[in-house]
């Protein structure tokens, strides 16, 4: 049986749109595809990552996040595994 699937509608300004579609057809990929998959990631972050992303983090919480991704990084050897 197929997934279940929510129709939702987004408001881009121009420049996004005409970015968004350079990308997907550079990756080969539909926006519906692109927009999903950006979504399903973004939602599974924690909230600071959610945070940073969202351009809404102060500088304290810049620095932890800092020192966080680097701890990361240094535990997968570099982010060696990331990329598998």
């Amino acid at each position: 049986m197929a997934a279940r699937r929510a129709i939702m509608r987004i408001q881009l300004d121009a420049t996004a749109k005409g970015d968004l579609e350079k990308f997907c057809e550079k990756r080969g990929m539909t926006q519906i595809a692109v927009m999903s998959r950006l979504v399903g990631w973004f939602v599974r972050q924690d909230d600071l990552i959610q945070t940073a992303v969202m351009g809404s983090i102060s500088e304290t919480s810049l620095a932890k996040l800092a020192r966080q991704m680097l701890k990361h990084l240094a535990s997968n050897k570099g982010g060696e595994d990331d990329a598998k």
